[in-house]
């Protein structure tokens, strides 16, 4: 009886194995068929309004430079829009693409009316243009939303060159506009073509525009986009401009020459 003990046990667990096997199996079976007769979740796609051709910014929309397009619900950004009469009659503040995505960041606010410039000026500032050549427009690099600062050249002393300033009157500027015009500088002169660039200012701005333009010459000097620092400048005179960088020398007691050499604010000693 004892050797047939082990034989008993071992019988036992193989019958419990076996059972416990066909309902872990069975449990299974009936999870799969489950899942399969239950329906899948579906994530329907929503409808947008997308460019129907690359639009410039200034423009008023229409219908036709719309088109509706299916997106997954989870790559809508806010503010996008749903009918194409939401966006009817909207002015563009920035150029888009064909087949991008409107958003209200893209438009110009409710209620502004006609197209160009003025739709797109801030409502606290004003567009005011000035008239350059490309040495001053930056040799045609000048576009709108760039980001520019503003110098006048001007003679203190009319006349007299050598009494003429330098300095930076506005700094980081919006361009809204760059582009050319026609211009008849006598009466029986041909017209000719003159740059003129849009900039976005406010009203104190304005003025100190408008009086560089007339009183010297002005230059533009393009910024980096992510450059936004503003610098206080105290400007330029040709007295300082020709002391910035000049060489002095001084004879030694043993018979050798030092030259001190200054570039703006750095100096340094050479010995000949």
């Amino acid at each position: 009886m004892k050797r047939l003990r082990p034989l008993v046990f071992f019988g036992s667990a193989l019958v419990l194995g076996v059972i416990t096997s066909v309902l872990v199996f069975s449990w299974l079976q009936n999870e799969k068929n489950r899942l399969m007769a239950a329906p899948l979740p579906t994530s329907q796609n929503v409808q947008v309004v997308v460019a129907n051709a690359d639009i410039p910014w200034g423009s008023k929309l229409t219908s036709e430079m719309v088109l509706m397009q299916e997106v997954p619900p989870g790559a809508i950004p806010e503010g996008h829009f749903k009918t194409v009469d939401e966006i009817k009659d909207r002015v563009l503040l920035v150029d888009v693409k064909r087949n991008e995505m409107l958003l209200e960041s893209k438009l110009a606010p409710l209620g502004t009316t006609g197209g160009g410039v003025a739709a797109v000026t801030d409502v606290n500032k004003r567009a005011m243009s000035v008239k350059v050549d490309d040495v001053i427009g930056v040799a045609g690099f000048i576009k709108p939303a760039d980001r520019v600062d503003v110098m006048v050249t001007i003679e203190a002393t009319p006349g007299k060159p050598e009494h003429a300033v330098s300095k930076t009157i506005l700094e980081h500027v919006k361009v809204l506009a760059a582009g050319t015009q026609m211009e008849r500088k006598g009466k029986d002169e041909e017209p000719t073509q003159v740059q003129v660039i849009t900039v976005e200012v406010d009203v104190d701005e304005a003025e100190k525009l408008a009086l560089a333009s007339n009183q010297g010459k002005l230059r533009l000097a393009l910024r980096n986009p992510l450059n936004s620092e503003r610098v206080l400048t105290k400007g330029a005179n040709l007295g300082a401009l020709l002391n910035s960088f000049q060489a002095k020398k001084v004879h030694e007691g043993d018979g050798a020459i030092r030259v001190e050499v200054i570039k703006g604010d750095v100096r340094k000693e050479i010995k000949f």
